[in-house]
């Protein structure tokens, strides 16, 4: 690019944002539940296709998640101008995908830089520690650092054995999803929370008994399959892979400071409070986010020039996962913006009805409905701003929810973060860990296949922590 424009650019930018302001303003109630077809397309897509022609797929579906977005785009620009599909995209890419992505890709850099030595053997009693393990490590470092530190010697310890698929799908449901539910560190809905009021340790406090009987509930059923498999399936083979020929112990360690440095900012920028804000095309970045971003990817760059190459090379460190990842939530954070738009307009929007199921004849919360209603819609969008959502539907006074209205919100916090683990695609690190398990010759459900396993044991367990927690 011809660097002259740039500043004619920048002052056609600036003196568009009132105009892209009032257009980024999108009232759900004017839509009709059509917009919604074309994120319906991208999470068929992501369903079915790799069931249908898995080759066309593992090459295009990068296309396929921009064909969709574009599905969205066009029309809507057509019908409300140019100016709100503008504010749309900047708006998606700006406050939620652009942070989201340089996020996961700090995690997955940093995370794939540490490599744990050893051949650790996939027992049952060693994959139940290692999962027991993650769950903690979540909500201090996130369900996605978590998952990518532990995923790779995970599979690594289990390459001698048969049947590893229940392995990685425990691991989703634990690492990636339910261990997260204690800290604004463990998972996006919660630090959404934090940055509306809600306290540090309140999550800590009030949630430790669900978590603690999901978990624990999901550990137990974990080391019962795991140990039919490996003393009722003939489940290890003669030769083991990975051979036993280095002590236990850790390379790559500076990515530890740099872990730590990751969380630092994910919490610096929650708790730094600056009134110096940044309009760009419309949407407002403050500049604790974009001192976190850029602190991210200098992370990352940091990551990648200190760690040995051998750490890469032993752990098959490769791109491919991060970007299927980037690939299919460009189109999902597009395509979803008329889906929220219609949620957030309430009970005069066209899904009313599901707002209106959370509320009681007297109108006060049904915690046990905004479990679920939270909990089905973060199964299939992003849990993040489904969570704020039923914040606000519920108030949206943190105070308020903190203490008078207390079990409304565990309920919408826990749904959001536990029934993250319904699909594949409920939250980032499930979709990461199926890439990498599959980048590792795991052959991995399909869409529909993971939901037989999460429909056969999630759900019944969520029905009972409904019955022992929310009614």
């Amino acid at each position: 690019m011809n660097l002259s424009v740039l500043p004619r650019l920048a002052a056609l930018a600036v003196g568009m944002s009132p105009v892209l302001s009032r257009a980024a303003d999108l009232d759900g109630t004017q839509l009709s539940v059509l917009w919604g077809v074309p994120f319906a397309g991208i999470l068929l897509s992501i369903a079915l296709i790799p069931l249908l022609a898995p080759i066309f797929w593992h090459h295009h579906f990068g296309k396929v998640s921009a064909a969709w977005a574009l599905a969205f785009l066009l029309p809507f620009a057509i019908v409300f101008g140019p100016a709100a599909a503008g504010a749309g995209v900047a708006h998606a890419m700006l406050a939620e995908y652009i942070p989201f992505i340089i996020l996961l890709t700090a995690l997955f850099t940093v995370a794939g830089g540490i490599y744990i030595r050893g051949n650790l053997h996939g027992s049952p009693a060693l994959n139940t520690g290692i999962l027991a393990i993650g769950a903690v490590l979540a909500s201090l470092m996130g369900t996605t650092g978590a998952s990518m530190l532990l995923i790779r010697p995970l599979i690594r310890a289990n390459d001698n054995r048969k049947h590893v698929v229940h392995v990685v799908v425990f691991f989703i449901f634990i690492v990636s999803n339910a261990g997260g539910s204690l800290t604004p560190l463990g998972d996006p809905p919660l630090f959404l929370g934090f940055l509306k009021g809600v306290e540090f340790s309140w999550t800590l406090i009030h949630i430790l008994p669900e978590t603690a009987f999901l978990v624990g509930v999901l550990l137990a059923l974990f080391y019962a399959i795991d140990w039919w498999y490996y003393h009722r399936r003939e489940e290890t083979r003669r030769l083991d892979p990975t051979p036993d020929d280095r002590k236990f112990g850790f390379d790559g360690g500076v990515n530890f400071l740099l872990l730590a440095g990751v969380v630092g900012l994910v919490l610096m920028s929650g708790l730094w409070k600056s009134d110096v804000v940044f309009n760009i095309a419309g949407t407002e970045v403050g500049l604790p986010g974009i001192v976190r971003d850029v602190g991210l990817i200098l992370i990352t760059v940091a990551s990648l020039q200190l760690t040995p190459s051998g750490v890469h090379a032993d752990n098959q460190f490769a791109w491919g996962p991060m970007q299927e990842v980037a690939k299919l939530f460009a189109g999902i954070f597009l395509t979803i913006i008329p889906v929220i738009a219609m949620l957030r307009s309430g009970v005069d929007g066209p899904f009313g009805a599901i707002v209106r199921a959370v509320t009681n004849a007297d109108g006060t919360p049904n915690p046990a409905m905004y479990f679920w209603a939270t909990g089905i819609l973060s199964s299939f969008l992003d849990n993040a701003p489904t969570y704020l959502v039923f914040f606000n539907t519920a108030g949206g006074d943190a105070q308020v929810l903190m203490t008078t209205l207390a079990p409304t919100l565990v309920a919408i916090s826990a749904g959001a973060v536990f029934m993250g683990a319904n699909s594949y695609i409920g939250n980032a690190p499930n979709l990461m860990v199926k890439a990498i398990a599959e980048d590792r010759g795991v052959k991995m459900p399909s869409f529909f296949g993971y939901m037989a396993w999460s429909f056969g044991i999630l759900v019944p367990l969520f029905a009972l922590m409904t019955w022992l927690f929310f009614v």
